[in-house]
C-alpha cells in the first residue's frame, strides 16, 4: 500500500474509520528533520503494511488537521487506533523507536 497522503477530505475514511492502527507523519517540505525521517517512514510503511496504515500530513497544506492534533513542531508522529490518539512522538527517531510506537499495545 505504501504511504498515503492524508488530507481533510480522506481523513475520516482513512484514519478515523480505519480497521487497523494508523501512523501519521506530520511534516513540511521545508523541514530538514522531516526529510531525514521520510525514508524511515517509507520503510516502516512497507514492513508493516499488513497490520498498520501509514499516512503523511503536510502541515502547510492541511493546517486544519495540524491544528486539530495540536502540532507544535515537526516531524511529529501520531498513532491513531479506533479513532483515538494512542501514541505520539516529536522529532527524528530511529526506525526501532518508530516501530515500537506502533507495536506496543
Amino acid at each position: 500500500m505504501g504511504v498515503l497522503k492524508i488530507t481533510k477530505h480522506n481523513f475520516e475514511k482513512e484514519v478515523l474509520h480505519s480497521d487497523k492502527p494508523v501512523l501519521l507523519d506530520f511534516w513540511a517540505s521545508w523541514c530538514g528533520p522531516c526529510k531525514m525521517v521520510a525514508p524511515i517512514i517509507d520503510e516502516v510503511a512497507e514492513e508493516t503494511k499488513e497490520v498498520v496504515k501509514v499516512g503523511k500530513i503536510n502541515i502547510d497544506e492541511e493546517g486544519e488537521l495540524a491544528e486539530a492534533f495540536r502540532i507544535m513542531s515537526i516531524p511529529t508522529l501520531v498513532v491513531v487506533k479506533d479513532g483515538k490518539v494512542v501514541e505520539s512522538s516529536v522529532g527524528v527517531k530511529p526506525k526501532k523507536a518508530i516501530l515500537s510506537l506502533i507495536t506496543e499495545e
